[in-house]
């Protein structure tokens, strides 16, 4: 018997209250892995810059631009 087939047994032995509480669980743990998954999706737009910023800053060089003369 594999996991989903002993979660559906012992789900149908709850009364309705506990069931509901099983189902909202679940629904937790749909949400906690969407947002999990949404932060790794955020950190990979970043990490493909970082390549390009090596993490020195000078605020010398960030001022000497024709622009802002």
């Amino acid at each position: 018997m594999n996991t989903m087939e002993r979660i559906v047994e012992e789900v149908r032995t709850l009364p309705e209250t506990d069931a509901r509480e099983v189902l909202d669980f679940v629904g937790y743990l749909k949400s906690r892995r969407a947002q999990t998954m949404a932060a790794t999706a955020d950190m990979s737009e970043f990490d493909q810059f970082g390549a390009v910023f090596d993490g020195k800053f000078n605020r010398d060089e960030c001022y000497d631009r024709e622009v802002l003369r």
